[in-house]
């Protein structure tokens, strides 16, 4: 009889056969990340010429007084929070349709996945596109429609750019959530849905007392997934407004990447990295426990 190994022998293999898959991480994520938060903590600045020196907290004393990025970081939570919320009610929606038994579903479930295939700076162009205030199509429509006479600049107006901007975080950001949804709600028992309707349970009742608290840990997962993500958005708002007019779709990744490469204040604007790590943590921390703590009671 051939005995299976155990001990340090055992544990020294497995850690061979996860190099191939540890290293890349290491190189590629830890210790970029490390060395960022080491740039927190210097006056790092773009130039062969200028030394870089330890400067201890100096980076967060001036963060904390430092009206503009904390303007950027309220705009950021907005940003957040309305497009987490409005993807998981959107989505919860189309899962709830594609997941019924209609005819053509496969091609309504194909259709929902093109925005996840295409990258953030197409979406960008595009939606910049229908948004265009002479020539875009949402306003066209609204002229056709005898909604308005006028052209109105969607992402140039300072009251309506934020909002044109969330429209377009929440299209881009549906198909994945929804992907999660519909998955969780294939996992949900028939046997659940047909005791209850026995019971007399009818559409709505049998959302709020089978299905919901089967799907619950999933949304609750996706949905905190989804706010880490939104929160650190880049691309999308810096193809579509760049964070303007005047700072209304401002982001605290695009504030933080203006000061490291359009001003050259590396340490400062890994400050600004570190402190959103900890805030983001914080409120997500304070989130989850409290949903935890409503579903265990």
């Amino acid at each position: 009889m051939r005995l299976s190994r155990s001990g340090p022998a055992t544990h020294r293999d497995a850690w061979f056969l996860l190099l191939p898959a540890l290293i890349p991480v290491l190189v590629l994520s830890v210790g970029p990340l490390l060395y960022g938060a080491a740039l927190a903590f210097t006056d790092a600045q773009s130039g062969v010429r200028h030394s870089t020196t330890f400067t201890g907290l100096d980076n967060f004393r001036a963060l904390r007084l430092d009206s503009l990025f904390w303007q950027s970081f309220r705009i950021g939570l907005v940003w957040a929070v309305c497009v987490t919320v409005l993807q998981l009610l959107l989505s919860l929606g189309l899962a709830l349709l594609l997941n019924r038994n209609l005819r053509f579903r496969w091609l309504a479930r194909t259709l929902a996945l093109v925005p996840w295939a295409m990258p953030e700076v197409v979406i960008g162009i595009m939606w910049r596109l229908v948004y265009n205030p002479d020539a875009g199509v949402l306003n066209n429509a609204l002229r056709d429609l005898r909604l308005t006479d006028g052209t109105t600049d969607w992402l140039s107006s300072m009251s309506l750019a934020l909002p044109a901007v969330i429209v377009v975080g929440v299209w881009a950001g549906m198909p994945q959530t929804t992907v999660v949804l519909l998955a969780g709600l294939q996992n949900v028992p028939a046997e659940l849905h047909e005791a209850a309707g026995l019971d007399g349970a009818g559409p709505w009742r049998g959302f709020t007392t089978v299905t919901w608290p089967a799907l619950r840990p999933v949304a609750l997962s996706v949905m905190a997934l989804n706010f880490i993500w939104n929160f650190n958005s880049f691309g999308l708002v810096y193809v579509l407004t760049g964070g303007g007019p005047g700072g209304k779709t401002q982001l605290p990744m695009l504030f933080a990447y203006a000061e490291a490469f359009r001003y050259g204040q590396f340490g400062y604007a890994a400050a600004m990295g570190l402190a959103m790590v900890a805030v983001v943590a914080v409120l997500l921390a304070v989130f989850l426990r409290n949903r935890l703590t409503r579903e265990d009671g």
